[in-house]
């Protein structure tokens, strides 16, 4: 019997696993493709230098394969999902708010008790974001893409923002339920919503960068399902004429 193929996603936080993970698992054939979710915001960490995110993100699958073990044969593709979190923003929409003891967001800004600290984490988070968008393979032959929910996954999905934990457990729970049994809806709200960007992987990131996108409700990541979309209404149109 043939192994299955290994679609592995990494995400930011266990809220984002609980909204897309029996969604994507959904998408992919499970006769031959098992989904692996694994959460971590390597991003944001300033214990990992930005030359040094292709290898760390190596590092991650290859943590996994060998916990079980596999092979980097094994695995199909890659998929990174990546909060904007306002990384692009210019420092002069970061503003000081004494009450602001973690960052409070806005489409046009970013309230903190600690401007000059965010400012560089923004810093940090771009230089790894610029060999990011250009990374095409991990671990020597994975194909990996990474793709963005601006501001985060919680105002993609929901429209929210600043959500607290609670709210993004409720949330996600939600939209698993609403879309578990409608995944065709499901990939026309990633692609075909005012917040999609599905003019080219590329040219997607350039968008992001500019103005104050990044702290505006955008996200690419209609672009991953393209193919497995333009399959299913395939498969949808060709069974419609035999039932004629």
């Amino acid at each position: 019997m043939t192994r299955k193929k290994i679609v592995f996603v990494i995400v930011e936080g266990p809220s984002d696993d609980e909204a897309l993970g029996v969604l994507f698992s959904r998408l992919y054939d499970k006769n031959t493709v098992h989904v692996e979710i694994t959460h971590g915001d390597i991003t944001t960490d300033f214990k990992i230098a930005p030359r040094d995110i292709a290898k760390a993100l190596g590092n991650l699958v290859k943590a996994y394969a060998k916990s079980n073990p596999f092979s980097r044969n094994d695995f199909q593709q890659v998929i990174h999902l990546i909060d904007m979190d306002g990384a692009y923003i210019p420092d002069a929409a970061i503003r000081y708010h004494p009450e602001a003891g973690k960052p409070v967001y806005s489409l046009t800004e970013i309230k903190t008790v600690r401007p000059e600290q965010l400012a560089l984490r923004n810093q940090h988070k771009r230089e790894k974001l610029a060999r990011i968008r250009s990374l095409t393979k991990i671990w020597g032959t994975i194909p990996y893409q990474a793709y963005y929910m601006s501001r985060n996954l919680d105002h993609v999905l929901y429209g929210k923002l600043n959500s607290s934990d609670q709210e993004k457990e409720a949330d996600a729970h939600a939209f698993a339920k609403k879309y578990r049994e409608d995944i065709d809806g499901f990939l026309a709200f990633l692609s075909d919503s005012d917040f999609s960007r599905m003019d080219g992987y590329l040219e997607s990131w350039d968008f992001i960068k500019k103005g104050l996108h990044s702290l505006e409700r955008f996200t690419n990541l209609g672009l991953c399902f393209a193919k497995i979309r333009e399959e299913r209404r395939l498969h949808l149109s060709l069974s419609a004429k035999n039932e004629r």
